[in-house]
C-alpha cells in the first residue's frame, strides 16, 4: 500500500514539473510579430499583414483602432494565419521590421509596443 502512495506521489510531482515547463515558450524560441487589421479577417482565419507603424506605439497610429500584433503563424502572400493574438511568454519576439517587442528567457516580462 505504501509503495502505491509513493508511485502516485511521484506521478503527481512529475505532472506538475511537466506542466510548469510546458506552459511558456522555450528560452530559444524566436517568434515574429505581424501587424494586422482586424477588419481584414477572412473565413480561412487569416489577416492582411500591414505596416508595423500601425501597431507600434511609437508609430503614427499606435496599437488602437483595430490594429494588433499577431504572433507566429504561416505567412502566405500578404496574409498571415495559424498564429495567435496572445503574446508568447519566454520567447524572443521581433516584428517584421526587426524591432524587438520582447526578449526571450526565463521570466522575461519586458516589452515595448502593442
Amino acid at each position: 500500500m505504501s509503495s502505491m502512495k509513493v508511485r502516485l506521489g511521484m506521478i503527481g510531482a512529475l505532472s506538475l514539473t511537466v506542466a510548469a515547463c510546458g506552459s511558456d515558450a522555450d528560452d530559444d524560441d524566436e517568434v515574429t510579430a505581424y501587424c494586422v487589421n482586424q477588419n481584414t479577417y477572412q473565413s480561412d482565419g487569416s489577416y492582411q499583414v500591414i505596416d508595423d507603424d500601425y501597431c507600434d506605439d511609437d508609430g503614427y497610429h499606435g496599437s488602437h483602432g483595430g490594429y494588433f500584433w499577431y504572433y507566429g503563424g504561416a505567412y502566405k502572400g500578404s496574409r498571415i494565419y495559424k498564429g495567435t493574438t496572445v503574446k508568447p511568454k519566454g520567447a524572443h519576439i521581433t516584428t517584421t521590421s526587426g524591432k524587438t517587442l520582447q526578449r526571450g528567457g526565463f521570466g522575461s516580462r519586458s516589452s515595448s509596443g502593442g
